[in-house]
């Protein structure tokens, strides 16, 4: 919205996202307390969300229809809907991936090539390239989470300190990956390219990683010896991951990535006999459908989104922000709170990223602060809240496969990439280390080195969009 048309901030605009997120967490906390397994996850999302859309319909001003258009509006942005286009795709080439059997193959040839001494720090890599190779952190809990605990038990290391490497090595590839749900919510509402974001968000992430290997060599020795059962791999299984990130990092078009990976992994699944032409179709579309809760909570928190905005909710929001905010340091801490504060609500990482997105590009409209690290800030909390709080899917993930032997809670003291990389994220807000090559154009909200690319006629077009 042009700035000079900016409406009136309101805090009963807010009231519906407050009933959304209050919504979803009480009901976490009321199942929780009942005794309920997975309980801030048995409600979904789109359920809380709509809860909050009726809400809206109810309180905001205007006819049904009116208000009905205003919603449509939202739920057909251009972002909004390249954002699910690319959840669907991401999906469909995680799962034929899988179904090849590249997710044993790189579990596998990672455990070939560390030596057992150094096994714990080795589980925390082998999490980070499969996270950061199929962009779920839950997804790789559940692959090498029985590996991690059958090493740990057999190796006499402690079963939290290897699960907490695990989980931070999930953590990792969550907040990097090219395909993770978080990745893609955050550049697309902050609209920035993937691979700007990457290589901002790397400059954090790969420090902390580095440290916390480091750590996990000294402390994860074995004092047992480690007995490993059958590594056998096929190296041509793990090249449709690697195709796709060093594609994705080379600046080819996403959805170009995207419909490759899912081609090549095809074609390898069926050269090797993993499944058939008929079996393929259905992992593609069982991929769709793996994205459908993302898919359709995305299209209604973007209408939501919308309503809000147009009633002056996420004006009022940016006022108070302003509160804190004195200049773009400031700015980028408020984010970073921000965003901390939504994901223990909601203890959902990419839930809390579509939440907070409208409001975090208008700061960074108001204070300059280059939407790269906007996009890179919000990523970056997120992943350390959602891998720290003992009620998010993946620590409880995690402590459900050691079958009772460790709690959610135990494993806390042993999340150390979350500390490390919550710690250097803020040291880059105070040192300028993640400034990227090219500054950013706020007339045009275009990095300079594409507006310089531009002829006036392009640029008008943009702006006229």
């Amino acid at each position: 919205m042009d700035k000079l048309n900016r409406p009136k901030p309101s805090f009963k605009a807010l009231i519906p996202f407050i009933v959304f997120v209050a919504f979803y967490l009480l009901s976490g906390i009321i199942l929780d307390a009942m005794g309920v397994e997975m309980a801030f996850y048995q409600i979904p999302a789109p359920i809380a969300v709509s809860i909050g859309i009726i809400v809206a319909f109810i309180l905001f001003e205007g006819t049904i229809d009116e208000k009905f258009n205003e919603f449509v509006k939202g739920c057909g942005d251009e972002n909004i809907i390249i954002m699910c286009l690319i959840y669907i795709l991401a999906g469909a080439f995680s799962t034929v991936a899988k179904a090849s059997g590249g997710v044993d193959s790189v579990v596998n040839f990672g455990l070939s090539l560390i030596p057992v001494q150094f096994i714990t720090a080795g589980l925390f890599l082998i999490a980070a390239f499969i996270s950061i190779s199929t962009g779920t952190s839950v997804g790789t809990i559940l692959a090498v989470g029985p590996i991690a605990i059958g090493v740990a038990q057999k190796g006499n290391l402690p079963l939290a300190l290897v699960i907490g490497a695990l989980v931070g090595g999930a953590m990792f590839g969550d907040n990097l990956s090219i395909i993770s749900d978080t990745t893609i919510a955050a550049t697309r509402t902050q609209n920035v390219d993937m691979k700007d974001k990457f290589r901002m968000n790397l400059k954090i992430a790969l420090p902390a990683a580095i440290i916390t290997f480091v750590i996990l060599l000294i402390v994860g020795k074995p004092t047992g010896a480690v007995d490993l059962e059958d590594l056998s791999y096929n190296f041509i299984l793990i090249v449709p991951y690697l195709f796709v990130l060093i594609a994705a990092l080379a600046g080819v078009n996403v959805f170009l990535v995207l419909v490759s990976g899912i081609i090549l992994s095809g074609l390898i699944g069926l050269a090797t006999g993993a499944f058939g032409g008929l079996e393929l179709a259905q992992n593609i579309y069982g991929g769709f459908e793996g994205m459908f809760e993302i898919f359709l909570l995305s299209l209604l928190t973007g209408g939501l989104a919308y309503m809000v905005r147009q009633e002056g909710g996420i004006e009022w929001a940016i006022q108070k922000i302003k509160g804190m905010a004195k200049d773009e340091k400031s700015a980028e801490l408020s984010v970073s709170l921000l965003t901390l504060i939504t994901d223990a609500a909601v203890a959902n990482n990419t839930v809390a990223i579509i939440i907070i997105g409208p409001v975090v590009k208008e700061i960074s409209n108001d204070y300059h602060v280059d939407p790269r690290r906007t996009a890179s800030l919000i990523d970056t909390f997120s992943c350390v809240m959602q891998g720290f709080i003992p009620y998010g899917a993946q620590i409880l993930i995690a402590a459900s496969l050691t079958e009772g032997l460790v709690s959610p809670f135990e494993i806390i003291p042993y999340l150390w990439y979350q500390f490390i990389l919550a710690i250097v994220a803020i040291i880059s807000i105070y040192v300028r280390f993640t400034s990227a090559k090219f500054p950013w154009n706020y007339e045009y909200d275009l990095p300079q080195d594409k507006v310089d690319a531009m002829s006036p006629e392009e640029l008008q077009a943009h702006l006229a969009k």
